[in-house]
């Protein structure tokens, strides 16, 4: 139950390491979110291709990023898709911010009852 596709696959020896592009100038460390996305590409690289790739790479536009993909990311990974799959369930998605620019990009601001 989880799908995506990172922004290239890059083969280094015998491991396949995703890259996510992010188009931003780099923040001081990678955000949360961006380092769980790449987490859940990691992640599906290793169950499409068996192979567990060792670390992902976060580019921003003025620098790069790279990310371990260990077991205890891996297991805060499996928590939040844990979370987010009860959530789903409830039917009770709570907005998860305030910030009225997130809202006006969003996919889903015509249905959505909490929009800013």
């Amino acid at each position: 139950h989880l799908v995506g596709k990172p922004d290239y696959l890059v083969q280094q020896g015998d491991m396949i390491i995703p890259i996510e592009v992010k188009s931003g100038q780099a923040p001081s460390a990678p955000y949360d979110s961006h380092i769980y996305q790449l987490a859940a590409y990691c992640l599906l690289v290793e169950r499409a291709l068996g192979k567990r790739p060792a670390y992902g790479i976060l580019h921003y536009r003025n620098r790069s990023f790279a990310i371990d993909f260990t077991p205890v990311l891996e297991a805060k990974l499996m928590e939040i898709l844990a979370d987010m799959r009860r959530v789903e369930k409830s039917g009770n998605a709570d907005r998860s911010h305030d910030q009225t620019s997130r809202c006006a990009r969003c996919g889903f601001r015509q249905a959505c009852d909490q929009r800013l």
